[in-house]
């Protein structure tokens, strides 16, 4: 007998899982996250100059501790002496961070050792070594850490745009742990198929019609990808199947069915100036390392999704609303007592929900599908291709001792 395999048939082709990622090889690669960005990892209210607080990022630990200037700083969570967390440690003295073991002191400012309680004043290994630190910095109340070797560059650069020289805004948001890698969850956010779906039986969305499906294409614009649509379709007939539609007698009909809109439902009769002043392509878009925009009609919500490890990610949701004075005090309310719970929770935990159930690769695509394609290239292309896998441990700082 041959041992040639005969061709699978047509069926047994349909039933194929599908392609893996080989096509975009950096991206594959770069499961435990980027080098060389800044990363939001926790609230500014978090962090104090007493108790160390411990986070970790593309797979290293850190430390975060504030100086008596009140300036964040952010350290490799480990010991060099035996290698415990330093997290578990105190602040025996100003701009220092000890030891719980055997009493080794650090230097806030660049990590080097000044002190080993246990060795007494004398201590040969005071400034012998030092260990790893990152850049942090206060932005958007949150704790901002750079994460690479290569010199950071300003976390302006990095931030949107329109949140640098804006009117006085009030932000709302949520940080949350979660199982799933950081790419999925930018495919995710970006994707243009699953908000339609996925989002109708969420109660952020109970009284809102959603559209059936949608024709869109990208556009880039600097580090900027755009989903832009072209055409909305609330209601669709399925050979052999039926009509399909979104459309309830409770849900508030579209006030706009085509055209360019703020958010995904129908536009608005009253939209934020500011928001609406804004040159944006399309009311969704996405950017390195993983920055997701959705700008609506009252505000705009951005998700930042932080590699913790290759399978977990930092999920940091953060509404911005363009309000001053007694409006922003109602914001706040209206947030703490509502869209913290339903947008920030229970809408966005189905996002979770799924992306803590995807299994890809590998994976067969389908036409909507083109908005994660062209996030794969825009990875692959960027200077973040080149420098896509993060390192798995933080190499100590060696210092001579004169």
């Amino acid at each position: 007998m041959s041992d040639v395999q005969a061709p699978a048939s047509a069926r047994d082709r349909r039933s194929l899982p599908g392609r893996g990622w080989d096509a975009w090889p950096e991206y594959e690669a770069a499961a435990a996250g980027l080098r060389n960005y800044w990363y939001p990892i926790a609230w500014s209210n978090q962090v104090g100059k007493k108790r160390p607080v411990p986070v970790r990022v593309c797979g290293i630990d850190l430390v975060l501790l504030r100086s008596r200037d009140g300036a964040p700083h952010a350290l490799h969570d480990r010991c060099l002496h035996r290698g415990v967390r330093l997290s578990k440690g105190s602040q025996e003295f100003p701009d220092t961070l000890s030891c719980a073991y055997h009493g080794w002191t650090y230097r806030l400012t660049d990590g080097e050792l000044v002190g080993v309680i246990t060795d007494g004043p004398e201590s040969r290994m005071c400034g012998a070594v030092a260990v790893r630190t990152y850049p942090a910095e206060d932005r958007l109340g949150l704790i901002w850490v750079f994460v690479g070797d290569a010199a950071p560059h300003r976390l302006d650069e990095q931030l949107p745009e329109e949140l640098l020289k804006a009117p006085p805004f009030a932000v709302g948001g949520r940080i949350d742990d979660r199982e799933g890698n950081w790419r999925l969850f930018a495919e995710n956010g970006f994707d243009e198929g699953h908000a339609k779906y996925l989002h109708r039986t969420s109660l952020w969305r109970l009284f809102k019609v959603m559209p059936t499906w949608n024709l869109i294409h990208i556009e880039r614009d600097g580090r900027w990808l755009y989903r832009v649509e072209d055409e909305r379709h609330w209601e669709a007939d399925f050979p052999g199947l039926g009509r399909w539609t979104n459309q309830r007698w409770w849900k508030l009909k579209p006030r706009q069915t085509q055209g360019r809109m703020l958010g995904n439902t129908g536009g608005s009769s009253r939209n934020d100036p500011y928001i609406a002043s804004l040159p944006l392509r399309g009311f969704a878009s996405l950017a390195l390392p993983g920055m997701l925009r959705i700008a609506y009609p009252q505000f705009i919500h951005y998700e930042f999704y932080v590699p913790i490890d290759e399978n977990r990610t930092r999920y940091v949701g953060v509404m911005v609303q363009f309000k001053r004075g007694l409006q922003r005090l109602l914001f706040y309310l209206h947030y703490l007592t509502f869209i913290r719970w339903l947008f920030h929770g229970q809408f966005s935990e189905q996002d979770h929900w799924m992306v803590a159930s995807t299994n890809a690769p590998p994976e067969r695509l389908y036409r909507p599908d083109i908005s994660i394609i062209e996030w794969r290239k825009l990875f692959c292309e960027s200077e973040a291709g080149a420098r896509a896998t993060a390192p798995v441990e933080a190499r100590p700082r060696q210092v001579e001792r004169s």
